[in-house]
C-alpha cells in the first residue's frame, strides 16, 4: 500500500514541479541560464563586518545547502533511479534540475525577504514566509512539522543507512557500531549551532565535490570511447516507450524526477531555511546562489555517478542496487580501491547532509517552540536516535518513508511560493535594474515594497 501511495504522490509531484519550474522560468526570463555568471561572482560576496556580530556569508550558506543536497541522493539515489527506471532516468533528472533551478531561485529569495533576526544571525524559511507573507499560521505549522519529520528525522536515517551500508561493504564493519560512532560525532556538531555547521560545510563540501569529480574525470578519460555511447543510451532510453506501452518510459520519468527532487531539493522548501541565514544586501543574491546549488548537485555530482554506472555496464544487474551498485561499478573500473573510495566519499557526503538536515529541523523547531528542552530532545532524536535507526533499517523502508514525506512537504511549499512568487519576480527585476544602472552591489530596502513593509523585519 505504501508503495502505491508513494508512486501516486511521486507522479503528481513530478507534474506539479515541472509546471512550476516552467512557470518560474518564464516569469524570471530564464534566470537560471541568463545569470549564471553572476551566480559564480556572488560566491565571493562577503557580509559587511559589524561589531559583535557573527554573520553567515553567502558562500557559507551555499556550502550548507550544498552539503544537504550533495549526499546519498547523488550516489544511492542515482543508482536506484537507473536500476529501476533505466538510463533514461538520468535525462529526466537533468530536466528537473534545469527547471528546478528557477524554483530554487524563487524560494530562496523569499526566504531572504521574510527572514527574522535571531541573535547574531538570521533565521527564516517557508514557515516564516508563509506566516509573514501569507499570514497562514496553521499552514506554517504544518510545513514546520513536515520538514522536521522529513529532513530532521526521515532523511537522516537515509543518510545513516547509506553510510553504514557503504562502510560495511568496503570494510566489513558492523552497521550498528558505525551508526553509534556516527551519532556521537553528529551530536557534537549539532550542539554547536549554525556556526559550527557552516564551518564544517565550508571544509567538507569543496573536498568531497572536487575529489569525486576528479575520480570520475579519470574514469571518463580512461573510457573516452564510451562517452558518446553513454549519452546515446541516456537519450534513447529517456524516450523509449517500449513494448510495455510506456511502462519503462514512465518509470524513467517518475524515478528520475523523484530522485532528482530528493537530490537537489528544488521546490521542497529546504534550502530557503539556510538561504535565510546569509547576511546579504539584496534578497535576490541568495536566490541566485541557491539556483547555482541545484546545478552543482544534479548536473555535476549526479551526472558523475551516472557516468560511472553506465560506463561499467552493470546497471542491468538486478541483485545490485543502491550504494552497492556504485561500489561495484567503481570496482570494475579502478579495481579494489573503488569500494573504499566510495565508502569514504559517502561518509563525507552523507555526514555533511546529516548535520545540514538537522539544521533544517532546528529552524522549524524554533519556529514552533522556544523551549530549550524541546530543542535538546530534537537534537538527540535527529542526530542520535534516527542515525542509529538508519544504520539497522532496510533500504526500501527508509527510502519509501523519505519519498512520501518529501512529496507532502513540497506540496505545501509550492502553494506558498506560487502565491508569493510575485515578490521574488519584483526583487529580481530590481536587482537587474540596479546592475544595468552600474550599481556593483545592489541594495534592497523594505520601503521599496510598502504594501508588506511591516512584515519585513530585516530590511530597514
Amino acid at each position: 500500500m505504501l508503495n502505491t501511495l508513494n508512486d501516486i504522490l511521486g507522479f503528481i509531484l513530478m507534474v506539479v514541479l515541472a509546471i512550476c519550474g516552467i512557470w518560474f522560468t518564464i516569469h524570471t526570463k530564464g534566470v537560471q541560464f541568463r545569470m549564471i555568471g553572476e551566480m559564480f561572482r556572488l560566491l565571493a560576496d562577503k557580509p559587511k563586518a559589524k561589531a559583535g556580530a557573527k554573520p553567515i556569508s553567502s558562500f557559507q550558506a551555499f556550502a550548507v545547502s550544498v552539503a544537504t543536497r550533495v549526499g546519498t541522493g547523488n550516489l544511492t539515489g542515482v543508482a536506484t533511479a537507473i536500476a529501476i527506471g533505466g538510463p533514461g532516468a538520468v535525462f529526466w533528472m537533468w530536466v528537473m534540475a534545469l527547471l528546478g533551478a528557477a524554483t530554487a531561485f524563487v524560494e530562496a529569495t523569499l526566504g531572504q525577504l521574510f527572514k527574522r533576526r535571531n541573535g547574531d544571525t538570521f533565521i527564516g524559511g517557508p514557515a516564516y514566509y508563509i506566516t509573514h507573507g501569507m499570514h497562514r499560521k496553521k499552514m506554517a505549522y504544518l510545513f514546520a512539522v513536515l520538514i522536521t519529520l522529513t529532513f530532521g528525522l526521515s532523511y537522516n536515517s537515509i543518510q545513516s543507512n547509506t553510510i553504514c551500508g557503504a562502510i560495511d561493504h568496503a570494510f566489513g564493519w558492523n552497521p550498528l557500531a558505525t551508526g553509534c560512532v556516527l551519532a556521537v560525532i553528529s551530536l557534537f556538531i549539532v550542539f554547536g549551532g549554525i556556526h559550527r555547521i557552516a564551518k564544517l560545510s565550508t571544509v567538507l563540501v569543496p573536498i568531497m565535490a572536487v575529489g569525486y569529480f576528479v575520480l570520475v574525470l579519470v574514469i571518463m578519460v580512461m573510457n573516452f570511447q564510451l562517452i558518446p555511447h553513454v549519452f546515446k543510451v541516456i537519450i534513447a532510453d529517456a524516450f523509449d516507450v517500449g513494448p510495455a506501452l510506456g511502462g519503462t518510459f514512465g518509470a524513467a520519468i517518475i524515478y528520475g524526477a523523484k530522485r532528482g527532487l530528493f537530490s537537489n531539493e528544488a521546490g521542497a522548501g529546504s534550502a530557503p531555511n539556510v538561504a535565510a541565514t546569509a547576511d546579504v544586501s539584496h534578497p535576490a543574491k541568495q536566490g541566485l546562489i541557491q539556483s547555482l546549488g541545484v546545478f552543482t548537485d544534479t548536473l555535476l555530482v549526479c551526472s558523475c555517478t551516472a557516468f560511472i554506472i553506465l560506463i561499467s555496464g552493470l546497471y542491468n544487474n538486478p541483485p545490485v542496487n543502491g550504494i552497492e551498485l556504485v561500489q561495484t561499478a567503481l570496482n570494475s573500473e579502478v579495481g579494489v580501491v573503488g569500494p573504499y573510495f566510495i565508502a569514504i566519499a559517502i561518509l563525507l557526503f552523507a555526514f555533511s547532509s546529516i548535520v545540514g538536515n538537522y539544521y533544517y529541523g532546528e529552524v522549524n523547531i524554533r519556529f514552533m517552540s522556544k523551549s530549550k528542552t524541546v530543542m535538546s530532545l530534537y537534537r538527540i532524536c535527529s542526530a542520535g536516535v534516527m542515525v542509529i535507526f538508519g544504520a539497522i533499517a532496510s533500504l526500501d523502508s527508509v527510502w519509501i518513508l523519505g519519498d512520501i514525506c518529501t512529496a507532502l512537504l513540497a506540496f505545501v511549499n509550492l502553494i506558498a511560493i506560487i502565491t508569493l512568487g510575485k515578490y521574488a519576480f519584483r526583487l529580481l527585476n530590481d536587482y537587474r535594474q540596479q546592475k544595468r544602472q552600474g550599481v556593483k552591489d545592489p541594495v534592497f530596502s523594505r520601503s521599496q515594497m510598502p504594501e508588506i513593509a511591516d512584515d519585513l523585519d530585516c530590511w530597514k
